[in-house]
């Protein structure tokens, strides 16, 4: 038996869940590897207030992957693992050093735009299949990046007159 067995979904449904979830887990992986380097090389005006930031962030990032994994394998999908996949599917691009501030919020706004569009296609997706759960997740991970966004925005027009 299958977890789809018993979890009242079609597994042609799914799929295209599936699918969707596993380019935002390559999408995450590589966001997350960004906001490391983000972390590590902040310099300047900021610092102190980014650095943290961007330490909370892939936190939060590192703990969204394991969810996404997680519900690949509830819908009996499996979870790539090998960063050499992740770099091919993900919309997301590895970014090198960037050590100005309003660089790494930059693309941070970029990426979330990104993430938020794939996750809008698989909230779609949850929603036609009667994916609650997934669906659900969607919602969670929009509503907080939504607030980043406005936070973020905030930040970089604070010098304002």
């Amino acid at each position: 038996m299958k977890n789809l067995d018993y979890l009242n979904l079609d597994p042609k449904q799914t799929a295209p869940i599936v699918e969707g979830l596993s380019k935002l887990l390559a999408d995450f992986q590589i966001y997350y590897t960004n906001l490391r380097g983000f972390h590590w090389n902040i310099k300047g005006r900021g610092f102190f207030t980014l650095h943290e930031k961007f330490e909370h962030l892939y936190d939060e990032v590192a703990e969204k992957v394991d969810e996404i994994a997680e519900r690949i394998l509830q819908l009996d999908g499996t979870p790539e693992n090998k960063f050499s996949e992740y770099i091919k599917q993900s919309s997301i691009r590895e970014v090198g050093v960037v050590s100005c501030g309003n660089d790494a919020i930059v693309n941070i706004l970029e990426t979330l735009k990104l993430l938020i569009a794939r996750e809008r296609e698989i909230l779609a997706a949850a929603a036609e299949a009667g994916d609650d759960v997934t669906a659900a997740l969607m919602g969670d991970y929009l509503r907080s990046q939504e607030k980043q966004i406005w936070m973020f925005v905030a930040f970089q027009t604070s010098n304002c007159k």
